[in-house]
């Protein structure tokens, strides 16, 4: 009995010291488990952005050209005898610009002069019964002949301006030999001048015959010009996807010349699009693509953007956001898509 109550005794104890020492393990265990700290939202400033009603506007380079440019000379060799304008003149429409030798045309002159006797005789007989009808007809061709011959040795002899304009060009001197290598004189009309603008296809509907725009050229810095649009090409180039347009602008001070650079504007409606600040838009690095923080439910989406226009401190949003959305002003150096933000005034 006594070895019995022993063995017990030894029992218990042996289960008391292995309660113990699982108990201490269970502690030792828990302990070495590390704990997760919960991670600090991020403080950030934001703007609720809303529609507005934002004008649509386009601009576009050009170089300004003369309304229209008119190469003159002779049609054929010949000696010029004088000239009577130079580079940078105002010329009229019909004034004389240059002189060539003469001879062929005093020779045509004389000609022509002869067949008109001649023909004014034979009609005079010809209406009394004294000639026949071929011989009228005869002297009638030679005259019409020897008239269209000086004619045209006129017009290439006295070369005159067709068109109200400013001479650009004058390739030979007085005494040249015209060698029909270059032309004479170059007249260009600058009232008015023209641009050609290469427009995005998007704004194929929008741009109208007449339709108002704003011409800038960096010559005059700021000051604005007026144009009209005067020709819509109707067709687009499948290649760089835009269409020609051709401004108008009268010109009546002659201050805008042909080869300045200028940059025109269209204005076509209003629309209304999410304007926000500049400061909540952020580049993508290596990439030309712009975005914003949106702060959605206490974290951030980082949300593409198309971008209009800019003025002064804001930009105008095309795409990417709604009216109402939160976007991040201020706090973007530690974010990251889907990070927890505090909101702070």
């Amino acid at each position: 009995m006594r070895k019995m109550k022993l063995f017990k005794v030894l029992l218990a104890s042996a289960v008391v010291v292995s309660a113990v020492a699982c108990k201490d393990g269970a502690k030792t265990d828990v302990a070495s488990e590390p704990v997760m700290e919960k991670e600090a939202a991020v403080q950030v400033k934001v703007k609720q952005c809303f529609n507005r009603e934002v004008e649509q506007i386009e601009s576009f380079t050009a170089t300004v050209e003369a309304n229209a440019v008119n190469k003159i000379s002779p049609k054929m060799a010949l000696r010029i005898s004088n000239i009577y304008v130079e580079v940078g003149d105002r010329v009229s429409k019909g004034q004389k610009l240059a002189k060539m030798e003469d001879i062929n045309m005093t020779q045509a002159r004389l000609q022509m002069q002869n067949d008109s006797l001649e023909f004014e005789r034979t009609d005079n007989l010809y209406k009394v019964g004294g000639v026949s009808k071929s011989v009228w007809d005869a002297r009638k061709l030679a005259y019409s002949i020897s008239s269209s011959n000086y004619k045209n040795l006129l017009e290439n002899t006295l070369l005159v301006s067709p068109i109200n304009g400013i001479v650009t060009a004058r390739n030979y001197d007085k005494g040249d030999m015209y060698a029909m290598a270059a032309p004479l004189f170059v007249v260009e009309e600058i009232r008015p001048v023209k641009l050609m603008v290469n427009a995005s296809e998007k704004l194929f509907t929008s741009i109208k015959k007449g339709m108002p725009v704003d011409v800038k050229l960096d010559v005059y810095g700021d000051e604005v010009f007026k144009g009209v649009v005067s020709l819509v090409y109707p067709t687009i180039n499948p290649q760089s996807r835009t269409f020609p347009v051709e401004i108008k602008i009268q010109n009546g001070n002659e201050k805008i010349r042909p080869g300045m650079f200028a940059r025109v504007t269209f204005a076509y409606g209003t629309a209304e699009h999410v304007v926000v600040p500049d400061m909540a838009v952020v580049k993508l690095s290596g990439s030309g693509d712009r975005f914003v923080y949106v702060v959605e439910d206490g974290k951030v989406v980082f949300k593409k953007v198309e971008l209009g226009r800019r003025f002064d401190t804001e930009y105008e949003i095309v795409s990417g956001l709604s009216s109402g959305d939160k976007v991040v002003v201020e706090g973007h150096s530690r974010l990251v898509n889907g990070a927890a933000v505090e909101v702070i005034e």
